[in-house]
């Protein structure tokens, strides 16, 4: 029986995906497990396996175009049948849910995965409805349903506008696109009767008109897939994980004449950045009651250390995932992370790199900040935010000395992470970054 595969949700809350590029073509052939195309999310590519076998009859949608969540996408032939089978799909037979084979993400790590991969249940629901709305010249222009509510707030004339989606569809980025460049102007839906303004009183000295109309000019700056992805889980994170900090001192004299020692016979440099993330994972084996992430129904409790590394990147903030790191050598393990941190900036990260992991390290040293907290990263239970290390005046053993202190600070979910577990972590971690020579044997 011929099947009709739809977009999947591949990352959690996306309304929205671009299909960069298709692996194959009509007439291929394809195999349970097949990777036949390659998805864009709003922060890495991800490589789609067939659910089903068979032959490509139709591709639905152009690379680069696109897609939202529920569309149709691919049509395969089952053994044996002919190209009127999958026309008879196409052309709005009822389609049963068994007919309908979702495509999974190929996700390499047994690690649980921090966006929700596709379910591979055989009932999938009907793709959305795609409504028409009349033009001004009269023709039809075809609208997804989110966009056409959002454009009738905003009164758009849906005519003036060039979709991207398939079959020329107006997408929710076009008409972002079209009211960020100025050209949208307000349609008024009945002319006999005009729409009269509501009363605005007039301005006074403390009003917000009044700070308008002197403020400085500024410029609208569209979000970005990213951008709206980091707002949507870092407010997610803040308003449903409990979040509490621990902060703690460093000496890291040692560290750093070691730190030295290393870089001038090693060809791979070193950064205290390495060794900070190695006195992570360092810490979560001495400790490994707290190398865990809350799951509503049992605590997940991890053998290996998998540690997220943020990223800053042009587009926003990625977080690549170090697997295995207390088994890796500081050698290794800095090539681990400059070669995720180089392919995440240039956007070339994959799906399966930025899901897993049970803790992160973030590090704003290297701009000179003393010291910061950060925000949780779920399912994550723990972030260790690391500040610069600088000359400070300590007491050590009832005498005023000079030493290089680095700053920490904790973030921790309350929920997984018990007060008392986090300051033995903490310890377990100053301990680890003060004698840097532990982790080296």
């Amino acid at each position: 029986m011929a099947t009709l595969i739809r977009m999947p949700e591949v990352a959690a809350g996306a309304t929205e995906i671009v299909l960069s590029k298709w692996l194959v073509a009509p007439g291929s052939q394809v195999k349970v497990g097949d990777i036949i195309a390659e998805m864009e999310t709003e922060k890495a590519v991800v490589d789609y396996a067939a659910d089903t076998e068979g032959t490509v009859h139709k591709i639905l949608v152009a690379d680069g175009a696109s897609v939202e969540v529920g569309s149709p996408i691919i049509v395969l032939l089952a053994a044996g049948e002919d190209a009127s089978a999958g026309d008879a799909l196409m052309g709005g037979a009822p389609t049963a849910p068994a007919e309908v084979a979702p495509v999974a993400p190929q996700v390499s790590s047994p690690v649980v995965a921090q966006s929700p991969v596709v379910a591979q249940s055989p009932v999938v629901p009907e793709a959305p409805v795609v409504p028409e709305v009349p033009a001004t010249d009269g023709s039809r222009v075809f609208v997804s349903p989110i966009v056409r509510k959002l454009g009738r707030e905003s009164n758009v004339d849906f005519a003036k506008i060039i979709g991207t989606g398939p079959a020329g569809r107006i997408v929710r980025r076009d008409l972002e696109n079209y009211l960020a460049s100025g050209d949208a102007v307000a349609v008024t839906t009945s002319p006999a009767a005009p729409i009269l303004a509501p009363s605005i009183p007039s301005p006074t000295v403390g009003s917000e008109v009044a700070k308008l109309e002197h403020s400085s000019g500024y410029v609208t700056v569209p979000h970005t897939g990213m951008r709206r992805a980091i707002a949507r889980r870092l407010t997610e994170s803040k308003s449903t994980v409990p979040h509490f900090y621990l902060t703690a001192d460093c000496k890291v004299d040692v560290l750093l004449e070691l730190r030295k020692s290393i870089n001038e016979s090693s060809p791979v440099k070193i950064s205290v950045n390495d060794f900070v993330v190695k006195a992570v994972a360092a810490a979560l084996m001495d400790v490994p009651e707290a190398n865990v992430i809350w799951n509503p129904d049992a605590m997940l409790k991890f053998e290996s250390v998998d540690l997220a590394i943020a990223v800053s990147t042009e587009g926003g903030l990625l977080t690549p995932v170090i697997r295995g790191v207390e088994k890796r050598q500081l050698s290794n393990l800095s090539q681990a992370i400059s070669e995720a941190a180089g392919r995440a900036r240039a956007g070339k990260l994959r799906q399966e790199e930025l899901e897993g992991g049970s803790f992160a390290v973030t590090n704003l040293g290297m701009f000179g900040t003393k010291e910061f907290s950060a925000i949780l990263n779920p399912p994550q239970s723990g972030i260790l935010a690391v500040g610069a290390a600088s000359p400070r005046a300590i007491v050590d053993e009832g005498q005023i000395v000079v030493a290089s202190i680095m700053t920490v600070t904790l973030s921790a979910d309350h929920r997984a992470v018990d007060g008392a577990l986090a300051a033995q972590w903490l310890a377990a971690f100053v301990k680890r970054i003060e004698n840097p020579l532990s982790m080296l044997i």
